[in-house]
């Protein structure tokens, strides 16, 4: 057997284009949806993602702004800068790249963006909303995740799943996620005593761990879905995933790439959070006086 491929860069592609649309409209209304992004450093794949999160803004129509600090900078010089993006009615979304150089508390400034603009999901307050069940900015990478299984036809109701990592990013959100749509979840981390115990007897596994290859194909229960989040360079210069995806594809009923596979989504799902955000404020705009 050879899994499915679960296409991130077509599926992105058909969500953009909607999000363009809605874009279009809200300008017509005069309200141009738009994300400020700050880069801290010169991290060469921070650099990039950075890039490519301002050209899909671009496309789908949005304003986009870019600053850019030195890795010595202050931080109170980049949380004077989230305050002013803050006070700014027409910046909807505000986005700092991490990771940031080590004088900075990443969690203060994380904190410091406002609930309202916090369009990667990463705020306290959108998590605490997400844990209740309630509407909020949800985290990029696993909102986009789910869109991926909702696509792929994934049965997630009394589904066996396993996330393979515990970061605040993607797998505690990712495993709250899963469990609102009724699966049964089981978060993995460094600490499993036997991950292939685990791994072996779930219809779904994500992974998120950091470590190349990590999961291989005698790990995965035949015609499992498996998503990797995972995005690691090897000494040669290429992209590979958390998944080896030569041996996981013979064994898998559906699977994504890397790359493109999780990481269009990523971008997508940021494009539609501020899309929201932007909607938001203009129904504000239209209910003042």
């Amino acid at each position: 057997m050879t899994a499915r491929i679960l296409d991130g860069n077509a599926l992105a592609a058909q969500v953009r284009e909607d999000i363009a649309q809605q874009a279009a409209a809200l300008i017509a209304q005069g309200v141009q949806p738009c994300l400020a992004v700050i880069l801290v450093g010169d991290n060469p794949a921070s650099a990039v993602y950075v890039r490519n999160k301002v050209a899909a803004c671009e496309k789908a129509g949005f304003r986009s702004l870019k600053f850019d600090y030195p890795a010595d900078v202050s931080p109170e010089v980049v949380l004077a800068k989230i305050d002013e993006l803050n006070r700014d009615p027409l910046v909807h979304g505000i986005l700092v790249q991490l990771p940031l150089p080590k004088q900075f508390n990443e969690e203060e400034v994380l904190e410091a963006i406002s609930p309202a603009k916090d369009v990667d999901g990463f705020h306290a307050e959108n998590f605490g909303l997400l844990l209740q069940g309630r509407k909020s900015f949800y985290p990029c990478t696993p909102w986009g995740v789910m869109k991926m299984l909702e696509v792929g036809g994934v049965s997630l109701k009394g589904a066996e799943a396993v996330v393979i990592g515990r970061s605040n990013i993607v797998g505690k959100p990712m495993a709250v996620m899963l469990l609102s749509q009724g699966a049964t979840v089981t978060v993995c981390h460094s600490q499993t005593r036997d991950l292939a115990f685990h791994t072996k007897r779930a219809d779904i596994v994500v992974a998120a761990v950091g470590k190349p290859k990590f999961v291989t194909g005698d790990m995965i229960k035949p015609g499992a879905t498996v998503i990797d989040v995972g995005i690691n360079r090897l000494p040669d210069g290429k992209l590979c995933g958390d998944v080896d995806f030569e041996s996981a594809k013979e064994v898998a009923g559906l699977i994504t790439p890397v790359p493109g596979g999780v990481g269009p989504m990523t971008i997508t799902m940021l494009l539609s959070n501020t899309l929201e955000s932007a909607r938001r404020a203009a129904a504000h705009f239209q209910s003042t006086p």
